[in-house]
């Protein structure tokens, strides 16, 4: 058989029996479905070879910031995708906070229509939770192309808040899908303003925003979701102490964490990188850096996401706190982490565990995040030894900077398919965009 696109000799990562192991195998694509896994190679209309390579499922971010509409001069949909294909991402699940922000079928389904023909990877889009519109969540939800929706805790980048219990348990009895939460308590935020104002320096950032500011929003979203027995999933956590508390709550409760958070660490990232380091929740001194690997490693944290926020340079070297909070991370998420698996920090399965079989059990995108025959042809292929440094030049982002300028790296995304289509190899963007709205069940 002459397939549509054939990847022989790769070290392809299966899974078996929920066990996750490489194996020599060949793969045909057709019609944008994994169509064989096979022992020997396979002939087709384009044929990669991927011997020395390994052939992951397809990467999936699922927390980015593509800022459009109304924030295209940091970001938008194109932009914003390219830069994941270039990173080896091949799914995205993007913010509501956006002008304006998405909380309704009509802004949804707006960003649904800029995202067709321009998006360079996969696709879905979270509803935002407002005061205004619980009621209608329950069916928001239910949307083609909606990834869930999501809750602002604690005040970031837009004007979506819901910092009180009684409209949280609301949002939480509206619907059944896993709800998406930033926690942070906006109560104590408020309360310790005052040392980001009179510090002026982003040193003050992890002080200000505390632990104690985490922890207590994390404990308040347990106890909701467990008497509405409503799940959630909370992004970018950054304690030891809400991973401890987290691990106690596994029946009701996901756990992501940031290739940043995971890496940087206060106060060195603020000395060195200033406000570019600033982002919310902080990056918290070694301590809470360590807590979150222990957390990776015993199962407790469920999901890398990069929580890709970008801002301007103009904006971030703005002299603190004026300056915004949020870092770009698509694009660099896999290098990141394949660094780690370089150093012995992680392994590669356990890598393919957070970025592409869980989010797929986490999100119920079941055509995603395996490789199997009948499921989407998206792969992430990568050089376990390829070394490189990388730099801002490298970054397409529309912000065009990166915290991890400078860093040399072991291991390098190769080729980016999508839905049968090679769109990046060797750090170059090929063809035309053919991303799609991912499915859910």
């Amino acid at each position: 058989m002459n397939y549509d696109l054939v990847i022989n000799n790769g070290q392809v990562i299966v899974s078996k029996k929920g066990q996750l192991f490489s194996q020599n195998l060949h793969i045909g694509v057709t019609n944008g479905k994994i169509a064989s896994l096979s022992s020997s190679p396979l002939s087709g209309q384009l044929t990669i070879d991927a011997r020395h390579l390994h052939v992951l499922p397809g990467v999936i971010d699922s927390q980015v910031h593509f800022r459009e509409p109304g924030l295209t001069h940091k970001e938008d949909l194109e932009t914003g995708t390219r830069a994941a294909a270039l990173g080896g991402v091949t799914s995205i699940f993007e913010m509501p906070n956006t002008k304006p922000p998405t909380t309704t079928r009509e802004a949804l389904e707006d960003k649904i229509k800029r995202a067709e023909g321009r998006a360079w990877v996969n696709f879905a889009f979270f509803v935002g939770a407002a005061q205004d519109n619980i009621s209608s969540l329950r069916e928001l939800e239910k949307s083609p192309g909606c990834s869930g929706v999501k809750v602002f805790m604690g005040s970031s980048t837009g004007s979506l808040l819901v910092e009180d219990d009684e409209n949280l348990r609301q949002i939480l009895r509206s619907g059944q899908r896993r709800v998406i939460v930033h926690s942070e308590d906006e109560y104590r935020l408020r309360e310790r303003k005052h040392i980001a104002d009179s510090a002026k320096s982003p040193l003050a950032h992890p002080e200000w925003r505390d632990a104690e500011s985490a922890v207590r929003s994390t404990e308040r979203l347990l106890r909701l979701a467990r008497e509405t027995h409503r799940p959630v999933h909370v992004l970018h956590v950054t304690t030891k102490e809400e991973i401890a508390i987290l691990k106690e709550y596994k029946d009701i409760a996901t756990v992501e964490v940031t290739p940043q958070h995971l890496t940087l660490f206060a106060p060195d990232c603020y000395e060195t990188l200033g406000t570019l380091a600033q982002m919310n929740p902080p990056i918290r001194s070694k301590d809470h850096m360590e807590g979150l690997w222990k957390g990776l490693l015993d199962g407790t944290v469920d999901i890398i996401g990069s929580d890709h926020a970008p801002h301007t340079i103009e904006e971030k070297t703005k002299e603190y706190p004026q300056s915004p909070s949020g870092m770009p991370g698509v694009q660099t998420l896999v290098p990141i982490m394949l660094n780690h698996i370089h150093e012995g920090r992680l392994s590669l399965t356990k890598f393919v565990e957070l970025v592409c079989e869980n989010p797929r059990r986490v999100f119920g995108c079941t055509t995603k995040g395996q490789i199997e025959v009948g499921l989407d042809a998206d792969f992430t292929l990568v050089d376990l030894k390829k070394q490189r440094r990388i730099e801002n030049s490298w970054i397409v982002s529309r912000c065009g900077w990166t915290p991890f300028d400078g860093k040399h790296v072991t291991g390098w995304p190769t080729h980016t398919i999508v839905g049968g289509h090679l769109v990046m190899q060797d750090d170059h963007i090929i063809g035309t965009p053919q991303g799609q709205k991912v499915l859910f069940e």
